[in-house]
């Protein structure tokens, strides 16, 4: 599946003990931003139904966090080793959960996990033996209100 999308993906923080297990617990980054981009439909970002034959329409959103400021989103690393003559692979995936109403009511269903600094060490350095503690970092996050504009 990598090498047919490569770049980044989303790991939804629900499914982390099974789809990213071997990554879980293990290998894991930040990623330092101070916004993220969504792919919605309009009519969803609209809050109405698709006129009748109205084709779907996707927009991008950007999200910044009020006030601004850097996070530190919790990410998951993998690296694929190319085949011979082939370039290694090197991806990552941005943890996602359930969104705040802001970023539902704005037509996505994800958002980033921004974890607190004080977590930081811990969570680049975990224990796979204690995943109860790995969990607690992401579920004592921090949790900005995100402001959306279109973003172009």
């Amino acid at each position: 599946m990598e090498r047919q999308r490569p770049g980044t993906y989303n790991a939804r923080k629900d499914n982390l003990k099974k789809a990213w297990r071997q990554l879980y617990g293990y290998q894991h980054g930040i990623l330092i931003v101070n916004a993220f981009y969504e792919n919605v439909t309009r009519h969803r970002m609209e809050h109405r139904e698709l006129a009748p034959g109205e084709k779907e329409e996707n927009v991008v959103l950007e999200f910044r966090p009020q006030p601004q400021q850097d996070m530190l989103v919790a990410c998951l690393w993998s690296v694929s080793k190319g085949e011979e003559g082939e370039a290694d692979l090197y991806s990552f995936a941005a943890i996602t959960d359930e969104p705040p109403e802001e970023v539902s009511a704005a037509g996505h269903d994800r958002c980033i996990v921004p974890i607190k600094p004080e977590h930081v060490a811990a969570w680049l350095h975990p224990d796979a033996r204690k995943l109860a503690a790995v969990d607690a970092i992401l579920d004592d996050r921090n949790q900005p209100y995100y402001e959306h504009r279109l973003a172009a």
